[in-house]
This record gives C-alpha cells, structure tokens and sequence, in this order.
C-alpha cells in the first residue's frame, strides 16, 4: 500500500472517525432534525458531532495552525493575517446527507499562502476516501489504496451537481457539442473528474471555500486545474467573504472543451 506521511494518515483517520460519528446519527432510531442557519443552510447533530471530533483531533495534531471550519466561522479580524489554516467542511452536503443518499462527505484541507496543499475527502456511506499531497492523489476503496489520475475521454462526462442546476450550466452544456452529464452531490464531483470517471465539472452556483478546499487539493494532485471561469485558480487566502466565484475542474483549460 502507498505510504501517506504522518499528518495525511492522521487527517484521513480523523475523517473515518468523524464518519463514524455522522454514520451513528444517520443509521439511528430517531429521525434526524436539521436547523436552518442563517444563510438558509441546513445543519443537523451529524455536522456538529463531526465538527467538534475534527476541531479537538486537530487541534492536537498542529495545536499552532488555526482552524476555520463551516460550523464554526472565525471572524475576518482572526483570519485576515492567516499564512496556514485547516479548512473543514465536517459533513458537505447535509441535504444529500437528510435525502438518505449516501452522497455526503467529511472534508479537511490544509491551506497554505492560499494553495490546498493536503486534503482528505471521505464518503462514510460509500466507505470511500480520496487524500492528496505533494503532487500525487490517492483513492481508497475496498481495503485498496491506489494513485489517481486524471484521464481524458470522448465524448467527455461532466460531473453536476445534484441539487443545483441553473440555467448557465446549461447554457455550457449546450456549447461542449457531444457529452454524458452524471449527477453527484458534495466534493466527490471533485473526486470523480480526479480519478478519471468523469472529465469535467463546471459550477456556476455559489460555493463556499469549505465547500472546495479538501476537492481542490485532490484534483490539483491528480493533474487537474480547478480554475474561476477567467481561468485563475480559486484562491483561498483570507478574505472577508467566505464565497467562491463560479469555477470548473478540468485536465484543459475551456478553450479545448468544444
């Protein structure tokens, strides 16, 4: 089997257990209950469990790198000096997750001068979890664990979103000429286009940073740009917003797609 270094094996552990931790909800007896923030998203017992198993693994494995996690959002006074952060979305994807989809992901990124430069993507339900650094991907299923790539196909298979479908993806869709779409939900639209199951995904929707951090990082890995429709890579140095601008995940820049 591949060898990780210690900190990606500790993070992609970390991510197992609070798979466990959200798996314990999501397979309980009770009905699972979701409050709405105040963005109009939802967040359920699952996420603060996770969020909370990820704060206090992290924060003792690099008790010096800060952590900003979706269910937890530091002040723009706190971050606005950051270099290097943790980026966590503990569950990605509630409504895939309240659906009882099993399309719902545990995200955690290193962010570094703005770049994702480690991440862990695991979907407890599918028992499937990505990681990368330092150039290379990983993919780990069925007690395997193998390096990802990118690959090329025509006609092409563009990655969607499950629960967001407008009328500029559309619009884009019209212009590729010949493709397959496949619908997903949560970051594993990154995960699929690293790992060659599909060759693009463009999102034209909002997004926020926890949303893509973990993604970004194993695309990067596996040969991929993840670059704003002005082809510039997201960017994930502190800002006052917590938005992305509209992107795509691609092994070419947009003039090779029609």
């Amino acid at each position: 089997m591949h060898l990780l270094s210690e900190t990606l094996e500790a993070i992609s552990l970390l991510s197992r257990q609070a798979g466990e931790a959200i798996m314990a909800i999501y397979q309980g007896d009770k009905p699972v209950e979701a409050n709405f923030k105040s963005d109009s998203s939802p967040v359920t017992a699952a996420d603060l469990a996770a969020h909370q198993l990820i704060v206090e693994g992290l924060t003792l494995l690099t008790p010096d790198i800060p952590i900003l996690s979706e269910e937890a959002p530091q002040d723009w006074e706190i971050r606005r000096h950051w270099q290097c952060y943790w980026l966590v979305d503990p569950l990605d994807g509630t409504k895939e997750f309240l659906s009882r989809n099993g399309e719902f992901t545990v995200n955690i990124a290193l962010i570094e001068h703005g770049v994702p430069i480690m991440g862990v993507v695991y979907a407890p339900v599918l028992d499937v979890l990505y990681a990368a650094e330092n150039n290379i991907a990983w993919k780990e299923a069925d007690g395997e664990r193998k390096v990802i790539k990118a690959k090329s196909a025509y006609p092409p298979k563009v990655v969607c979103s499950r629960s967001h479908r407008d009328q500029p993806l559309e619009d884009f869709l019209s212009s590729l000429g010949q493709y397959e779409t496949m619908a997903v939900g949560s970051s594993l639209k990154f995960c699929l286009v690293a790992e060659g199951s599909a060759q693009i995904y463009p999102r034209f929707g909002p997004t926020c940073i926890w949303d893509t951090g973990a993604g970004h990082a194993v695309a990067l890995a596996a040969g991929l740009q993840v670059n704003n429709w002005d082809d510039v890579s997201l960017d994930y140095s502190p800002t006052p917003s917590f938005i992305n601008p509209g992107f795509y995940v691609s092994a070419n820049p947009r003039s090779k797609w029609s």
